[in-house]
């Protein structure tokens, strides 16, 4: 196969790709219905035009036979008058009607023949146009439902693969704040333990103040141990009075 075939066949199978993914099964159905109505409509059409020519053509023959008995009378009258000639001329227009009477009936069989056929043809085309409509309708129906079905899927495929990112992204949030809190907690405790105190050690007056605080303390608990002891076993602590 040569390039400009192989090229023919890439853009006649993009097209029809293009073709199916634009075309819509219900707007293709929708317009097959109207042919098929249109399609129905002429026939309808055509038996009405049909019986309105038979109807003429009965109309005609009406009119034939009423003159035929018209034109006998006028050749009764004539001879009876002693006026061959006139009866002659009565008696072959009667023969020129009956001859076109008889067209005319002919005419109007064979229409009638006709009539019957399109009456028919009508009937069975009405009948598939109402079946075609049915089954439209129920494959419109399928469509419409397997779309939203389709896009309900999509949706929820979306939704999956979304959701996967929401789990990810709570996993970190819960993993930070775990270590958030195990930092807060480990701060607590080093503040608790005076690890965190100010490196500089305060204020001087502070400092003196606690360390006097803390040796009347202990004066006083070694007091209290000494006031316990036998009475030559007390003495008092080197440095005091």
């Amino acid at each position: 196969m040569g390039m400009l075939s192989r090229m023919g066949v890439i853009v006649k199978s993009k097209v029809n790709r293009i073709m199916d993914n634009a075309e819509d099964p219900r707007e293709t159905l929708e317009y097959s219905y109207e042919k098929q109505r249109e399609m129905l409509k002429n026939v309808k059409r055509g038996v009405v035009e049909m019986v309105t020519a038979k109807r003429q053509l009965e109309a005609q023959a009406s009119k034939a036979q009423a003159n035929l008995a018209k034109l006998d009378s006028q050749a009764r009258q004539a001879l009876g008058a002693g006026r061959e000639d006139l009866a002659r001329m009565a008696l072959e227009r009667k023969q020129t009607t009956i001859t076109e009477l008889e067209g005319l009936d002919e005419q109007i069989a064979s229409m009638e023949i006709e009539q019957e056929k399109l009456t028919h043809a009508q009937q069975r085309l009405e009948a598939k146009v109402q079946a075609f409509k049915t089954q439209k309708e129920v494959i419109k129906a399928q469509y419409s439902a397997a779309q939203a079905q389709v896009r309900i899927g999509s949706a929820l495929s979306g939704l999956s693969e979304e959701m996967g990112d929401i789990t990810l992204a709570v996993e970190r949030a819960e993993t930070k704040t775990e270590t958030l809190k195990a930092k807060a907690g480990a701060i607590d405790e080093l503040v608790a333990t005076g690890v965190l105190d100010d490196p500089t050690g305060g204020d001087p007056l502070d400092r003196e103040l606690k360390a006097i605080s803390a040796s009347s303390t202990v004066d006083d608990e070694l007091a209290a141990l000494m006031a316990e002891l036998p009475p030559g076993k007390k003495s008092l602590p080197e440095g005091k009075s």
